[in-house]
């Protein structure tokens, strides 16, 4: 009997994607930044984080271009830099919606969320319908029972021999 061929474990976006975001102070940075955040003493006054910590998780979201680090000086002020999300940043959006989603099911105190992400419509009405992420095939089905939801190999996959 022959086994299916495995996926690198190596080669995976996953992976990719834990060596950028997975540090718990880089999600909350663009957390907050997602939130309006865009100033060094926004980001260490809402998160209480060491200066010098905030210093390095923001050099290596500029670094993997997940924030842009626009410069800008007040009157009599040295030069100083703002922290604004590229587009690699903002669609980190649905993925920390998920990662809300499991803690309210999971780790939320008795009385429930501490957060709830609602709908304003583009014209700025509220619909005030709670957001929440929807797996979706590209055919349209939604619903999709975790039997039913595989991982097969990609256009950039490396194989390597069953063990």
């Amino acid at each position: 009997m022959t086994s299916a061929p495995r996926i690198d474990p190596v080669n995976c976006s996953v992976a990719r994607a834990l060596s950028v975001i997975g540090e718990r102070w880089s999600l909350l940075i663009v957390r907050e930044a997602l939130d309006g955040a865009r100033r060094f003493s926004e980001f260490r006054d809402r998160l209480g984080i060491a200066s010098n910590l905030l210093s390095a998780r923001l050099d290596s979201l500029v670094e993997a271009d997940v924030l842009e680090k626009i410069p800008y000086r007040e009157p009599g002020t040295r030069q100083r830099y703002e922290y604004r999300l590229t587009q690699r940043g903002l669609d980190l959006r649905p993925t920390l919606i998920a990662l809300l989603e499991w803690g309210d099911k999971y780790l939320a105190d008795p009385q429930g969320p501490s957060v709830v992400v609602r709908h304003q419509t583009e014209s700025g009405e509220e619909c005030q319908k709670p957001v929440r992420v929807v797996l979706e095939c590209a055919g349209g089905h939604t619903h999709l029972p975790p039997s039913t939801i595989r991982r097969t190999p990609g256009p950039g996959a490396h194989l390597v021999n069953p063990v």
